[in-house]
């Protein structure tokens, strides 16, 4: 795996009524949420890749789709600098996935339906009221990014 990139599988708790997913908890890591959303992403289509400069993403995928999440590490300082890593995630594979600044990733859906992710980044989106500079490297608008996703 890359460096600082955390995967955990998520356990569900089942019984009569249907099911229960744990997907966050700060006794585990305590990430500093900032905020939170969920995104439905249709069959086939790509989100990303991008970066973060200062942020760190808590990606849950819980297992309505699937997606092929790709991250690359572009850290120099890192261990894992220059590793791709490409893994089925949602319904084949429910798991939380952190991602820390400096990872370019993305994700494309793969199955026949819809896939659904949920974000818990450590930053604001644009910042308090929405008025600082995006915290993003946007590779998927460079024709000529070595970042693709297939």
């Amino acid at each position: 795996m890359i460096n600082g990139v955390i995967v955990k599988e998520l356990k569900k708790y089942e019984d009569d009524r249907g099911y229960l997913i744990e997907i966050y908890r700060r006794d585990e890591i305590d990430l500093g949420v900032a905020m939170s959303y969920l995104s439905m992403t249709l069959p086939g289509v790509a989100r990303g890749p991008h970066e973060h400069v200062y942020q760190t993403d808590y990606f849950i995928f819980p297992g309505a789709g699937d997606f092929t999440l790709y991250l690359w590490d572009k850290r120099a300082n890192s261990t894992t600098f220059g590793e791709k890593i490409e893994m089925t995630v949602g319904a084949s594979f429910p798991c939380t996935v952190i991602v820390p600044p400096g990872v370019v990733h993305g994700y494309k859906c793969v199955s026949d339906v819809p896939a659904m992710s949920i974000n818990f980044p450590d930053k604001l989106y644009k910042g308090v009221n929405k008025q600082d500079e995006i915290d993003e490297v946007r590779w998927e608008q460079d024709v000529n990014s070595p970042y693709k996703i297939n």
